[in-house]
């Protein structure tokens, strides 16, 4: 079955602070076709997230399909602190790289 990355087919993925020990992921689509398409893959479940990210599933907090938004979106505790020593991105907004490139098969 062929595949498209994931960011070819969303509109917006991003990432940014849910507070000082939490980061929240957005992956929105323009098509609610595209996220029943992707939804129904299951190429984005909470599995894959720990997959993606070399966490436990302890770490996600929330990961919720929003129907009403076509959007998948969860939220992860951060390793540190926002802003503590070792922090390397206090605003939590560059930490949605690895969803670029998840695989998702397409009919």
């Amino acid at each position: 079955m062929p595949v498209k990355k994931l960011c070819d087919l969303a509109k917006t993925i991003r990432s940014k602070n849910a507070g000082p020990d939490k980061i929240t992921f957005d992956v929105i689509f323009r098509e609610r076709a595209t996220y029943e398409m992707v939804k129904r893959s299951r190429a984005l479940t909470r599995e894959t997230v720990c997959r993606i990210f070399r966490i436990p599933d302890s770490r996600i907090s929330d990961f919720v399909e929003f129907d009403p938004g076509c959007a998948i979106k969860f939220t992860i505790f951060r390793s540190r602190t926002s802003g503590s020593a070792g922090d390397g991105d206090i605003y939590g907004a560059q930490q949605y790289g690895p969803l670029f490139d998840v695989e998702v098969p397409v009919p």
